[in-house]
């Protein structure tokens, strides 16, 4: 996948923004950081929970990872170059459906 891929598919959820966070292009959902493009342009930061991101490290190690930085946080981090849209779509639901206000949600 690429950024532009990102873009599509984060910009098709009710009430997502895209925006500049930390120098890089991100997205937000009623001011809820949501994802964004890492400085190296290839590595998405996506908040979806410790759990989720703890299956998604021990199942595709390859393709999700963390650093040091974000052990602290719900946050994993995808090789954009190394997964494919099918596998993407449904984290990036679930991180929107974290963080979407109940108004977009009954939507």
């Amino acid at each position: 996948m690429t950024f532009d891929d990102v873009r599509a598919l984060a910009l098709s959820h009710p009430g997502m923004e895209e925006y500049t966070c930390h120098g890089t292009q991100a997205f937000r959902v009623a001011k809820r950081l949501i994802a964004r493009l890492r400085e190296d342009g290839e590595t998405l930061v996506l908040k979806i929970g410790y759990e989720e991101r703890d299956a998604l490290l021990e199942a595709e190690p390859e393709k999700f990872f963390t650093t040091d930085h974000y052990r602290g946080y719900p946050h994993v981090l995808v090789r954009l170059p190394l997964v494919k849209k099918a596998e993407l779509k449904p984290l990036m639901l679930h991180a929107w459906r974290q963080q979407a206000p109940k108004k977009l949600l009954n939507a």
